[in-house]
């Protein structure tokens, strides 16, 4: 007795455990076997629809490859769909069984139903090797010219897959693609789209040819703007979105790298950019679209600054997937246009302040490319504040990029010593030897730093030296310049800014200032040194070393 579809899959879902499942799934296995010998077509479609099941549950079905292609020689249409629904699933393009489909496929696509035309079609696109897409190339080729849509749209999805196998066939497609720009189909002319889209990325030199294809393109992007409500295209008031998204992709395809084509697409990048209503997602999406093509043609200043303007209302927008993909688009957009992007710097800054972890990590990715010399003051507060709050795994990186920028657009030596004390501060066990080493070297060779760095390095770790790096720094400046601290010399010059320079240059407020300008004794630096050394403070090997060092030195008196 053969058990039916529908009975199987009630079987499945009965069995309790993993093995009950394996055991209904092989006598059941077992029992197609059997039947497949018989070489019987009264049972095949049923035993074949179970072997698919059963592919589909994770088990072997191979053995039903042969019936899949009996059934697609059938001449009801039930078989041949699954017939060929079975071979795009149990087969692949590199099985010599697949071979023996080629006649099938040949002869449906010649047949007077559509939808059968359609199967072979969908079949072929799915599976197809290189030999077959040569020996059934002519017949794909001349269902691109049928007067039905469905199989247009078919055929073109098909030969994507063919030139994708065999990159010489694209000269056979190229004249029969030229004409799809007039389909009023949508569905076909999306297809076509695609088509065009996927010659030009698989051979650059076509582009030249598709170039004359963009004032074709334009108008039928303009009318999809202009056009009125359209019932079977709308999605949420917007005309086929699906389509104009394809459309500008293409464009920006065509139009990168050169004037004309970019120069004839301008006007309706800027009636698109707009004129799309941005208060739901899929108008937001066509935005994005023409932002990308916008940034990728060679299009006009205004036109440029008006697409950073979309991303920087796409940073206050509530949709987390928006912000995201607005902040990694600017990253990319800073070196063709970092003005017009300065211009959005209080947004991307209030994004490090943002629930979603990715979106901190692009707005602080971003934050480092936006400084400059003029705005490194402002910009490093910022990025310091945002230091001093983050998550652990920001906190290694930036300290490393924070250092960096002070070292290449510091203002003054002043203001670079201070801030990379304030880096210290905040997150010193994060702070690599390299960073320590970048201090001593600035206090070393800037001797009117120095009585002021030792200074302000003692009254930190006096108050507080829970942070590594800021006590090897303050050891080495102690050890280094301890005479210049015991005398007093530079204790006001901690406490307030030096002469000629703006109260801008602390990097931020409450941390540095506010010092005591009494210097202190000798016994107090030692015993400073002395809690740091015996262990009122877990400092790591080279700090200790770095004490008995300058212990032996014979700058620390024998009050030890």
């Amino acid at each position: 007795m053969v058990v039916r579809l529908k009975e199987f899959i009630k079987q499945i879902r009965a069995c309790k455990t993993a093995a009950d499942e394996r055991a209904v799934v092989a006598k059941e296995s077992a029992a197609i076997r059997t039947l497949l010998k018989e070489d019987s077509s009264d049972h095949r479609h049923t035993n074949v629809a179970k072997l698919l099941y059963i592919h589909m549950l994770g088990y072997p079905a191979h053995f039903g490859q042969m019936e899949c292609v009996k059934l697609v020689a059938s001449p009801r249409f039930a078989d041949k769909r699954l017939g060929y629904l079975g071979i795009m699933l149990l087969l692949d393009e590199n099985q010599e069984t697949l071979t023996l489909v080629t006649n099938s496929l040949k002869n449906d696509m010649n047949h007077p139903n559509m939808y059968v035309i359609g199967l072979a079609l969908c079949t072929l696109g799915n599976i197809s090797s290189v030999a077959m897409s040569r020996d059934l190339c002519p017949e794909v080729e001349k269902l691109l010219a049928s007067s039905n849509s469905y199989i247009r749209k078919k055929a073109a999805l098909c030969a994507i897959r063919i030139i994708r196998k065999v990159p010489d066939l694209m000269e056979v497609f190229i004249p029969r693609v030229r004409s799809i720009l007039g389909e009023r189909n949508h569905g076909a002319l999306l297809t076509g789209l695609t088509l065009i889209q996927e010659m030009c990325t698989l051979n650059s030199a076509v582009l030249t040819e598709f170039r004359a294809t963009v004032p074709a393109l334009v108008k039928l992007l303009k009318q999809l703007i202009t056009t009125g409500y359209s019932p079977e295209h709308d999605v949420s008031g917007i005309t086929d979105p699906f389509l104009q998204v394809k459309i500008l992709r293409l464009l920006r395809q065509l139009g990168t790298g050169d004037a004309t084509a970019s120069e004839q697409m301008n006007d309706v990048l800027a009636h698109v950019a707009t004129n799309t209503d941005g208060s739901k997602n899929v108008g937001n999406a066509i935005l994005y679209e023409t932002v990308l093509t916008i940034l990728a043609i060679q299009a006009e200043p205004t036109l440029r600054v008006l697409a950073i303007n979309i991303l920087g209302k796409f940073l206050a927008n509530k949709d987390n997937n928006i912000r995201y993909v607005a902040l990694q688009t600017l990253i990319k957009t800073i070196a063709v246009d970092g003005q017009a992007v300065q211009r959005h710097r209080a947004t991307v800054l209030e994004c490090l302040r943002d629930a979603d972890v990715s979106i901190r990590r692009r707005a602080l990715e971003l934050a480092f490319a936006l400084i400059y010399p003029q705005n490194v003051r402002v910009m490093t507060r910022e990025l310091l504040a945002f230091l001093e709050v983050a998550d652990v795994e920001f906190r290694a990186p930036m300290v490393a990029q924070i250092c960096a920028t002070a070292d290449r657009f510091a203002p003054n030596k002043r203001w670079h010593l201070d801030t990379l004390i304030r880096v210290m501060k905040l997150a010193g066990n994060y702070v690599r030897e390299e960073t320590v080493a970048q201090l001593v070297r600035l206090a070393t060779n800037a001797p009117d730093l120095q009585a002021y760095g030792v200074h302000k390095l003692y009254w930190l770790v006096k108050a507080d030296a829970a942070q590594e790096g800021l006590v090897h720094a303050a050891v080495w400046t102690m050890g280094e310049f301890g005479d210049v601290l015991v005398s007093g010399a530079g204790g006001a010059a901690a406490a307030a800014p030096a002469s000629g320079e703006d109260q801008d240059d602390e990097p931020a407020s409450g941390l540095l200032t506010g010092t005591p300008a009494a210097a202190p004794t000798e016994a107090e630096v030692i015993a400073l040194l002395e809690s740091i050394l015996i262990g009122a403070c877990s400092v790591s090997a080279p700090v200790a070393v770095a004490i008995w060092h300058f212990i032996a030195s014979g700058f620390v008196s024998p009050l030890l």
